[in-house]
Protein backbone atom coordinates (compact mmCIF):
# COMPACT_ATOMS: atom_id res chain seq x y z
CA UNK A 1 0.00 0.00 0.00
CA UNK A 2 1.24 3.63 -0.93
CA UNK A 3 1.37 5.94 2.19
CA UNK A 4 2.78 9.47 2.66
CA UNK A 5 5.45 8.64 3.76
CA UNK A 6 5.98 6.59 0.62
CA UNK A 7 5.73 9.78 -1.86
CA UNK A 8 7.50 12.11 0.85
CA UNK A 9 10.62 9.81 -0.01
CA UNK A 10 10.15 10.17 -3.53
CA UNK A 11 9.53 13.97 -3.54
CA UNK A 12 12.98 14.19 -1.41
CA UNK A 13 15.12 12.27 -2.92
CA UNK A 14 14.36 13.85 -6.46
CA UNK A 15 14.66 16.93 -4.70
CA UNK A 16 18.13 16.68 -2.96
CA UNK A 17 19.19 13.76 -4.91
CA UNK A 18 20.45 11.57 -2.36
CA UNK A 19 19.04 9.20 -0.13
CA UNK A 20 21.68 11.14 2.67
CA UNK A 21 20.24 14.34 2.11
CA UNK A 22 16.14 13.15 1.86
CA UNK A 23 16.57 11.15 4.96
CA UNK A 24 17.89 14.34 6.83
CA UNK A 25 14.93 16.74 5.56
CA UNK A 26 12.48 13.77 6.40
CA UNK A 27 13.63 13.49 9.78
CA UNK A 28 14.49 9.60 9.16
CA UNK A 29 17.17 7.38 9.23
CA UNK A 30 18.98 6.49 6.01
CA UNK A 31 18.54 3.12 6.82
CA UNK A 32 14.78 3.91 7.84
CA UNK A 33 14.63 5.41 4.44
CA UNK A 34 15.77 2.95 2.28
CA UNK A 35 13.82 -0.28 4.31
CA UNK A 36 10.83 1.86 3.52
CA UNK A 37 11.50 2.18 -0.07
CA UNK A 38 12.66 -1.22 -0.76
CA UNK A 39 9.18 -3.00 1.15
CA UNK A 40 7.62 -0.26 -0.95
CA UNK A 41 9.32 -1.64 -4.08
CA UNK A 42 8.76 -5.62 -3.12
CA UNK A 43 4.75 -4.75 -2.85
CA UNK A 44 4.71 -3.30 -6.03
CA UNK A 45 6.92 -5.72 -7.96
CA UNK A 46 9.29 -3.11 -9.40
CA UNK A 47 11.87 -0.65 -8.55
CA UNK A 48 11.38 2.66 -8.35
CA UNK A 49 15.09 3.57 -8.61
CA UNK A 50 18.08 2.84 -10.68
CA UNK A 51 21.90 3.82 -10.11
CA UNK A 52 23.88 5.65 -12.84
CA UNK A 53 27.04 5.95 -10.84
CA UNK A 54 26.75 8.03 -7.70
CA UNK A 55 23.51 9.53 -8.89
CA UNK A 56 20.03 7.91 -8.01
CA UNK A 57 17.96 8.01 -11.49
CA UNK A 58 14.09 7.75 -11.09
CA UNK A 59 12.38 4.55 -13.09
CA UNK A 60 9.62 4.74 -15.10
CA UNK A 61 7.58 3.30 -12.02
CA UNK A 62 9.20 6.06 -9.73
CA UNK A 63 8.29 9.14 -12.45
CA UNK A 64 4.78 7.83 -12.13
CA UNK A 65 5.17 7.85 -8.15
CA UNK A 66 7.14 11.47 -8.17
CA UNK A 67 3.94 12.90 -10.35
CA UNK A 68 1.77 11.41 -7.62
CA UNK A 69 3.43 12.76 -4.94
CA UNK A 70 3.43 16.53 -6.54
CA UNK A 71 -0.07 16.58 -6.69
CA UNK A 72 -1.06 14.43 -3.81
CA UNK A 73 1.55 16.31 -1.19
CA UNK A 74 0.63 19.84 -2.18
CA UNK A 75 -3.14 18.96 -1.38
CA UNK A 76 -2.70 17.12 1.84
CA UNK A 77 -1.11 19.69 3.69
CA UNK A 78 -3.54 22.09 2.46
CA UNK A 79 -6.57 20.01 3.29
CA UNK A 80 -4.49 19.83 6.66
CA UNK A 81 -4.07 23.58 6.91
CA UNK A 82 -7.77 23.95 6.79
CA UNK A 83 -8.83 21.22 9.30
CA UNK A 84 -6.75 22.83 11.52
CA UNK A 85 -8.65 26.06 10.85
CA UNK A 86 -11.69 25.01 11.18
CA UNK A 87 -10.56 23.30 14.20
CA UNK A 88 -9.43 26.66 15.90
CA UNK A 89 -12.37 29.01 14.49
CA UNK A 90 -10.98 29.98 11.73
CA UNK A 91 -12.65 28.74 8.71
CA UNK A 92 -15.74 27.66 7.68
CA UNK A 93 -19.00 27.72 6.33
CA UNK A 94 -21.65 30.42 8.27
CA UNK A 95 -25.36 30.07 7.19
CA UNK A 96 -27.53 33.15 8.36
CA UNK A 97 -30.91 32.50 8.54
CA UNK A 98 -33.39 35.71 8.28
CA UNK A 99 -36.49 35.89 9.84
CA UNK A 100 -36.20 39.53 9.83
CA UNK A 101 -37.48 40.78 6.46
CA UNK A 102 -36.38 44.75 7.24
CA UNK A 103 -32.88 43.41 9.07
CA UNK A 104 -31.28 42.59 4.97
CA UNK A 105 -30.14 46.53 5.00
CA UNK A 106 -28.20 45.92 8.39
CA UNK A 107 -26.70 42.64 7.80
CA UNK A 108 -25.08 44.09 4.94
CA UNK A 109 -23.48 46.62 7.50
CA UNK A 110 -22.28 43.46 9.48
CA UNK A 111 -21.07 41.32 6.50
CA UNK A 112 -18.90 43.88 4.82
CA UNK A 113 -16.37 44.04 7.94
CA UNK A 114 -16.82 40.67 8.74
CA UNK A 115 -15.59 39.33 5.58
CA UNK A 116 -12.69 41.39 5.37
CA UNK A 117 -11.65 40.33 9.30
CA UNK A 118 -12.02 36.64 8.12
CA UNK A 119 -11.22 35.69 4.91
CA UNK A 120 -11.91 31.85 4.79
CA UNK A 121 -15.53 32.44 6.48
CA UNK A 122 -17.92 31.97 3.47
CA UNK A 123 -21.17 33.19 4.01
CA UNK A 124 -24.74 31.99 2.91
CA UNK A 125 -28.01 34.00 3.40
CA UNK A 126 -30.93 32.03 3.14
CA UNK A 127 -34.17 33.36 4.26
CA UNK A 128 -37.26 30.22 3.41
CA UNK A 129 -37.41 27.17 5.69
CA UNK A 130 -38.98 24.19 5.45
CA UNK A 131 -39.72 24.11 8.96
CA UNK A 132 -39.41 27.92 10.10
CA UNK A 133 -35.97 29.05 11.38
CA UNK A 134 -36.13 27.33 14.68
CA UNK A 135 -36.20 24.13 12.85
CA UNK A 136 -33.57 24.93 10.52
CA UNK A 137 -31.23 26.02 13.38
CA UNK A 138 -32.04 22.60 15.22
CA UNK A 139 -31.73 20.42 11.97
CA UNK A 140 -27.82 22.12 11.45
CA UNK A 141 -29.71 23.57 8.49
CA UNK A 142 -28.18 27.18 9.34
CA UNK A 143 -25.92 27.84 12.02
CA UNK A 144 -27.29 31.22 13.09
CA UNK A 145 -30.86 32.32 12.52
CA UNK A 146 -31.61 36.40 12.71
CA UNK A 147 -34.96 36.62 14.61
CA UNK A 148 -36.89 39.58 16.69
CA UNK A 149 -38.91 36.55 18.30
CA UNK A 150 -36.24 33.82 19.88
CA UNK A 151 -37.35 30.62 21.12
CA UNK A 152 -35.64 29.53 24.57
CA UNK A 153 -34.32 25.69 24.61
CA UNK A 154 -31.60 24.08 25.92
CA UNK A 155 -29.79 23.14 22.80
CA UNK A 156 -30.12 27.00 21.54
CA UNK A 157 -28.54 30.45 23.02
CA UNK A 158 -29.73 33.91 21.78
CA UNK A 159 -27.90 36.72 21.64
CA UNK A 160 -29.56 40.75 22.25
CA UNK A 161 -27.82 42.64 19.41
CA UNK A 162 -30.32 45.45 19.39
CA UNK A 163 -33.24 47.07 20.65
CA UNK A 164 -36.20 48.57 18.56
CA UNK A 165 -39.30 50.10 18.32
CA UNK A 166 -42.03 49.04 16.08
CA UNK A 167 -43.89 51.98 14.71
CA UNK A 168 -46.82 52.64 11.81
CA UNK A 169 -45.29 54.12 8.97
CA UNK A 170 -47.76 56.64 7.25
CA UNK A 171 -48.33 59.50 4.34
CA UNK A 172 -46.88 62.77 5.59
CA UNK A 173 -50.17 63.39 3.27
CA UNK A 174 -52.50 60.67 6.14
CA UNK A 175 -54.69 61.94 8.23
CA UNK A 176 -52.92 60.43 11.36
CA UNK A 177 -49.68 61.93 10.62
CA UNK A 178 -49.06 64.13 13.12
CA UNK A 179 -50.84 62.02 15.52
CA UNK A 180 -48.18 60.61 18.90
CA UNK A 181 -49.48 57.06 19.00
CA UNK A 182 -52.68 55.26 17.79
CA UNK A 183 -55.26 53.07 18.52
CA UNK A 184 -55.96 49.53 17.14
CA UNK A 185 -59.31 50.82 15.85
CA UNK A 186 -57.98 53.40 14.05
CA UNK A 187 -56.83 51.07 11.43
CA UNK A 188 -59.77 49.27 10.74
CA UNK A 189 -60.08 51.12 7.30
CA UNK A 190 -57.03 51.25 6.08
CA UNK A 191 -54.69 49.33 3.60
CA UNK A 192 -51.76 47.49 5.40
CA UNK A 193 -49.05 47.31 3.78
CA UNK A 194 -46.81 44.38 4.91
CA UNK A 195 -43.99 42.11 3.23
CA UNK A 196 -44.90 38.15 2.53
CA UNK A 197 -44.86 36.83 6.02
CA UNK A 198 -47.71 35.19 7.46
CA UNK A 199 -49.81 37.62 9.57
CA UNK A 200 -49.48 35.28 13.32
CA UNK A 201 -45.92 36.56 12.87
CA UNK A 202 -46.24 39.99 11.81
CA UNK A 203 -45.77 42.23 14.94
CA UNK A 204 -48.32 44.41 14.22
CA UNK A 205 -51.22 41.60 13.81
CA UNK A 206 -49.92 39.70 16.92
CA UNK A 207 -48.91 42.12 18.91
CA UNK A 208 -51.42 45.24 18.23
CA UNK A 209 -54.72 44.07 15.71
CA UNK A 210 -55.66 40.68 16.67
CA UNK A 211 -55.82 41.21 20.71
CA UNK A 212 -57.78 43.94 19.91
CA UNK A 213 -59.97 41.64 17.59
CA UNK A 214 -59.41 44.34 14.37
CA UNK A 215 -58.95 43.39 10.82
CA UNK A 216 -57.69 46.42 8.29
CA UNK A 217 -60.30 46.88 5.95
CA UNK A 218 -57.41 45.35 3.12
CA UNK A 219 -54.06 43.67 3.23
CA UNK A 220 -51.52 43.48 0.46
CA UNK A 221 -48.14 41.69 0.75
CA UNK A 222 -45.05 43.85 -1.13
CA UNK A 223 -41.65 41.99 -1.48
CA UNK A 224 -39.19 45.00 -1.37
CA UNK A 225 -38.54 47.61 1.52
CA UNK A 226 -38.26 50.87 -1.61
CA UNK A 227 -41.90 49.68 -3.70
CA UNK A 228 -43.46 49.12 0.20
CA UNK A 229 -42.39 52.44 1.34
CA UNK A 230 -42.86 53.97 -2.06
CA UNK A 231 -46.66 52.89 -1.74
CA UNK A 232 -46.91 54.45 1.35
CA UNK A 233 -45.63 58.02 0.39
CA UNK A 234 -48.19 57.28 -2.09
CA UNK A 235 -50.78 57.34 0.41
CA UNK A 236 -51.68 53.81 -1.22
CA UNK A 237 -51.75 52.40 2.61
CA UNK A 238 -49.80 52.05 5.70
CA UNK A 239 -47.67 49.91 6.77
CA UNK A 240 -45.60 48.91 10.27
CA UNK A 241 -41.78 48.79 10.64
CA UNK A 242 -38.67 49.05 12.70
CA UNK A 243 -38.13 53.00 13.69
CA UNK A 244 -34.44 52.47 12.95
CA UNK A 245 -35.50 51.37 9.26
CA UNK A 246 -37.34 54.21 9.02
CA UNK A 247 -35.38 56.78 10.27
CA UNK A 248 -32.63 55.58 7.00
CA UNK A 249 -35.57 56.20 4.64
CA UNK A 250 -36.88 59.10 6.12
CA UNK A 251 -34.97 61.78 3.65
CA UNK A 252 -35.72 59.66 0.75
CA UNK A 253 -39.48 59.00 0.66
CA UNK A 254 -42.33 61.65 2.24
CA UNK A 255 -43.49 59.39 4.97
CA UNK A 256 -44.09 60.11 8.98
CA UNK A 257 -43.93 57.18 12.00
CA UNK A 258 -46.78 57.34 14.64
CA UNK A 259 -46.07 55.14 17.51
CA UNK A 260 -48.51 52.15 17.86
CA UNK A 261 -50.38 52.15 21.62
CA UNK A 262 -49.64 54.95 24.39
CA UNK A 263 -46.42 52.68 25.29
CA UNK A 264 -45.45 51.60 21.74
CA UNK A 265 -44.05 48.17 20.72
CA UNK A 266 -40.55 47.38 22.15
CA UNK A 267 -39.16 44.65 20.17
CA UNK A 268 -35.14 43.50 20.04
CA UNK A 269 -33.11 41.88 17.13
CA UNK A 270 -31.32 38.05 18.74
CA UNK A 271 -28.59 36.08 17.29
CA UNK A 272 -29.31 32.63 17.42
CA UNK A 273 -26.74 29.57 17.49
CA UNK A 274 -26.38 26.00 18.24
CA UNK A 275 -24.76 25.72 22.22
CA UNK A 276 -22.61 23.37 21.20
CA UNK A 277 -21.09 25.97 18.64
CA UNK A 278 -20.80 29.18 21.10
CA UNK A 279 -16.75 28.19 21.30
CA UNK A 280 -16.34 28.55 17.07
CA UNK A 281 -14.50 31.90 16.75
CA UNK A 282 -16.11 33.05 13.73
CA UNK A 283 -19.72 32.41 15.10
CA UNK A 284 -18.25 35.03 18.02
CA UNK A 285 -16.56 37.04 15.70
CA UNK A 286 -20.03 37.97 13.89
CA UNK A 287 -22.22 38.38 16.74
CA UNK A 288 -19.42 40.83 18.28
CA UNK A 289 -19.40 42.57 15.24
CA UNK A 290 -23.48 42.34 14.93
CA UNK A 291 -23.44 44.82 18.03
CA UNK A 292 -20.95 46.69 17.31
CA UNK A 293 -22.76 47.47 13.69
CA UNK A 294 -26.61 47.81 15.28
CA UNK A 295 -28.57 50.50 13.11
CA UNK A 296 -28.96 52.54 15.99
CA UNK A 297 -25.82 53.37 16.28
CA UNK A 298 -24.52 57.05 15.24
CA UNK A 299 -23.29 56.65 12.04
CA UNK A 300 -23.71 53.51 11.26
Amino acid sequence: MIERIHLAIVREVQRRGSLTAAAQTLCLTQSALSHSIKKLEAQLGTALWQRDGRQLRLTQAGQALLAVANRVLPLLASTEQQLRQIARGERGMLRIGMECHPCYAWLLGVLQPFLAAWPHVDIDVRQQFKFGGLGALLNHDIDLLVTPDPVYKKELIFEPVFDYEQVLVVSRRHPLAGAAWIDPPQLAEETLLTYPVEADRLDIFKLFLTPAGIIPKQHKTVETTDILLQLVAANRGVTALPNWLVNEYASKFDIASIRLGPRGIAKQIFLGIRAVDRGVAYLAAFVQQARSSRPDKPGV
